[in-house]
């Protein structure tokens, strides 16, 4: 459970107020000294407080000193001010330094419960963020607070001033490329060049000339000489993605490249030099495939020197999170998308997806959310999900229920479409203007206008 402190002389307050919050753990306190010892042992995210603390009860300096106090030693903390009904100027006081909000008692529970819940999903996403600047801001651009992320950014630092060929082993969309990156982000060649390859995606024929460039005349439409993806790398990095599906006829020069550090165009007769650092990646087996004599052997010892083993997103789940916050405030940004953070419903259907396609996935899904969401928390339903923690979505899925949602996602995507233009939105829709208020009414739809 999490934890919960409440400041609080009288202790019919501090018994209502337990009561009320029992889905929290309570810590009770009833002075400033006693409130700070609590927030130093048990370091509760939420603290309740009561302006009139002793020793002098009726005016609110000792709990305004108190609420300095707290914030100077835990800043992060929401403190929420309990107050009596004529102390508005008080609370208001206390919001100016730094309290996250104010309620004027009597206590009602359903209130204060709703105002104490906020807060600690506010708490929670603040944490993700700060989580994920520490980690984003990394010069090497690997994001996450896993332990198997830590040790993939540790083995990335270690190899990345010397000449060692990677391996990089994962999924798809585990980020081999972003790995590869790193490597070369950390090295002394971070300033020169980084060309990245995927050996699956360019025809058989046409990946020899990509990689070792061609002279003119060496084929038809060769009207000119051309460099190839290793020479534009000179002094960096290049990296080879799906290296397990390169050519078997060319994986002996490719060997012959690493081996010599010296290519020969397609067509040409002269040895060129040349100054790469080479990092490979695939999502094949490929001992399997040295077995079944599909990929060569001398190669695959010679470009899994070191191997680094990125794991996929289902197995770093403490990671998620940090990773969806660190693509939404990129998209927001990029696409200036007024969108503050993540929903409830949001935040509970992220962190129960499996993520099948991992990290890529995951981006894909934020990216889309922060173009289409019309509020400014982006929900399940954005994210193309239902919530998670409803058991009963798909028992109430009738004929009437079905409707009703594609009718309000039909308006919110309209509603974006139309980059917050009623007319638009009505005229894509179908509807006219005063039809389309109503069902944005009638669905409680929040518009996010631009």
């Amino acid at each position: 459970m999490e934890k919960l402190l409440i400041v609080d002389d009288d202790k019919g307050i501090q018994k209502q107020l337990k009561w009320s919050l029992s889905d929290y753990e309570a810590i009770l306190a009833d002075d400033r000294e006693s409130a700070i010892a609590a927030i130093r042992r048990y370091e509760p995210k939420i603290v309740t407080l009561d302006l009139g603390l002793p020793p002098d009860e009726t005016n609110a300096s000792e709990g305004l000193a108190a609420l300095e106090e707290i914030l100077a030693i835990a800043p992060y903390t929401k403190v929420i001010v309990i107050t009596g009904n004529d102390d508005r100027t008080n609370a208001l006081k206390a919001i100016n330094a730094g309290a996250y909000d104010f309620y004027q008692k009597p206590i009602e529970p359903e209130v204060i419960n709703v105002i104490v819940s906020r807060a600690f999903s506010v708490a929670a996403i603040e944490e993700e963020n700060r989580k994920m600047r520490e980690v984003g801001g990394s010069d090497i651009g690997i994001i996450g607070n896993s332990e198997s992320i830590e040790r993939l950014r540790t083995m990335v630092k270690r190899i990345a001033p010397t000449q060692i060929t990677a391996l990089l082993l994962g999924e798809s969309g585990t980020g081999k490329e972003v790995t590869a990156n790193a490597v070369h982000l950390a090295s002394d060649r971070k300033k020169k060049p980084f060309i990245a390859i995927n050996c699956a995606s360019i025809p058989e024929t046409l990946l020899e000339s990509e990689l070792f460039g061609f002279e003119k005349g060496a084929f038809t439409g060769a009207h000119r000489t051309t460099k190839g993806k290793i020479e534009c790398a000179e002094g960096g990095t290049l990296f080879l993605d799906e290296i397990g599906d390169m050519p078997f006829n060319l994986q002996a020069k490719l060997l012959r490249f690493l081996q010599e550090k010296r290519i020969e165009r397609l067509g040409g007769r002269q040895e060129i030099p040349v100054d790469v650092r080479v990092v490979c990646a695939t999502n094949q087996n490929l001992e399997e495939m040295v077995a079944e004599k599909t990929f060569r052997e001398d190669l695959f010892y010679r470009v899994s020197e070191i191997t680094l083993n990125i794991p996929p997103l289902r197995d770093r789940e403490e990671d998620v999170l940090i990773l969806a916050q660190y693509f939404l405030q990129r998209y927001a940004s990029e696409y200036k998308r007024n969108i503050k953070g993540f929903s409830d419903d949001g935040l509970s259907a992220i962190k129960a997806h499996r993520w099948p396609g991992n990290i890529r996935e995951l981006q894909n899904k934020v990216k889309s959310a922060a173009i289409m969401a019309t509020g400014t928390m982006v929900t399940a339903m954005d994210l193309g999900f239902f919530d998670h923690t409803d058991t009963n979505v798909e028992l109430n899925l009738n004929l009437r229920q079905v409707r009703e949602q594609a009718e309000s996602l039909a308006i919110q995507k309209a509603y974006a479409l139309a980059e917050g233009n009623m007319s638009k939105t009505a005229e894509y829709l179908g509807v006219t203007r005063p039809t389309l208020y109503s069902l944005i009414e009638k669905y409680e739809l929040t518009i996010n206008a631009e």
